[in-house]
């Protein structure tokens, strides 16, 4: 999967985590639009908000929505914060 990263994406208002594999050629605001997709699709109801955004766990950083996912230095392993 080398067009991919494999992240921990923890969502706290669900109380959950999923290891998700994130394209590195999309925008960072077109992933978030995705999983959120992919979090209702799994039975979940789960309110997409353009004030939604992903960021970095161990830092506290937010990633630009226009960022590419490789632009935003996330790499396999990362675990991202969705809020």
């Amino acid at each position: 999967m080398e067009n991919k990263v494999l992240v921990n994406l923890i969502v706290p208002s669900l109380e959950a985590s999923y290891n998700v594999y994130l394209p590195i050629s999309k925008r960072v605001g077109n992933v978030i639009f995705l999983l959120v997709k992919a979090i209702n699709e799994l039975g979940i109801s789960y309110e997409f908000d353009n004030s939604l955004g992903l960021f970095n766990r161990n830092t506290g950083e937010m990633y630009n929505p226009n960022d590419l996912i490789f632009e935003a230095n996330i790499r396999n392993g990362a675990e991202i914060v969705l809020l």
